[in-house]
């Protein structure tokens, strides 16, 4: 296994990947790190940990929406706090995520900590 030093939301983060998995993992970092970078920036959350809780639901909400052999998106699009993980418009047929996402903000609270 090779390890790489990556940047994610300014802080470094050393990761394993495996032998010529290395663009495939800078890729992975980089959707990560603009879906999170996506929401921080929207001003509505502070707290790392819920920014990438919304980030990891709209990446893999994004992968469930496509089938099996469509390749990737080129960038992630990043949720907003009480908003589904779409391109900004909201999804009035995903109702599950939408409650799924405010059964979260409950959840995490105002300092959007779980304890």
């Amino acid at each position: 296994m090779k390890q790489l030093e990556v940047q994610i939301m300014g802080q470094s983060y050393l990761l394993s990947c495996p032998e010529n998995g290395d663009a495939r993992m800078l890729d992975a970092v980089n959707r990560v790190d603009l879906a999170m970078c996506k929401i921080r920036d929207a001003g509505k959350l502070k707290a790392r940990d819920r920014i990438a809780v919304l980030a990891a639901l709209n990446l893999a909400f994004e992968l469930s929406d496509r089938g099996p052999s469509q390749a990737p998106a080129p960038a992630a699009k990043a949720a907003t706090a009480g908003s589904s993980p779409t391109t900004g418009a909201e999804r009035t047929d995903q109702p599950q995520l939408t409650a799924l996402l405010q059964r979260l903000d409950n959840a995490l609270g105002i300092d959007g900590r779980l304890l």
